[in-house]
């Protein structure tokens, strides 16, 4: 099973709700897309900043997921830092694009950026999952 099959087999229910679509995975990468829904955005059209940071922690654990050890049991967020850059209009379709920072025994940390479809960069979120 290639690591975007394994991550597209997995049950992720909220990932799944944002409408959170894998397209590119690896030890090294994870890519998802998402479509800025207007359930998902502010008053004024815009991306929330919410759907930003629940976008990213979906990539981020993927990503964790499919670098786990042998015996580990799953993982879990333990911390999330957002820079929020720009944003993303209704109607468009924002590309999130994980790597690693650090992947140890016990935490892997994992850098997000996301971006619109044009390159615009909307935010960078670093953030920190433990290894369980």
């Amino acid at each position: 099973m290639t690591p975007l099959d394994k991550i597209k087999s997995m049950k992720m229910p909220f990932a799944e709700l944002k409408g959170v679509v894998f397209t590119e995975a690896s030890a090294e990468r994870v890519v998802a897309v998402m479509q800025v829904r207007p359930d998902l955005c502010t008053l004024h059209q815009t991306i929330h900043g919410g759907a930003v940071m629940a976008l990213a922690d979906s990539v981020g654990a993927a990503a964790t997921v499919i670098n786990l050890p042998e015996d580990a049991k799953g993982t879990t967020t333990i911390e999330s830092k957002t820079n929020f850059i720009g944003g993303a209009r209704e109607g468009t379709v924002v590309t999130a694009t994980a790597t690693p920072v650090h992947r140890g025994r016990r935490t892997q940390v994992w850098q997000t950026r996301i971006e619109t479809g044009d390159g615009k960069l909307v935010a960078i979120v670093t953030q920190t999952q433990l290894v369980l």
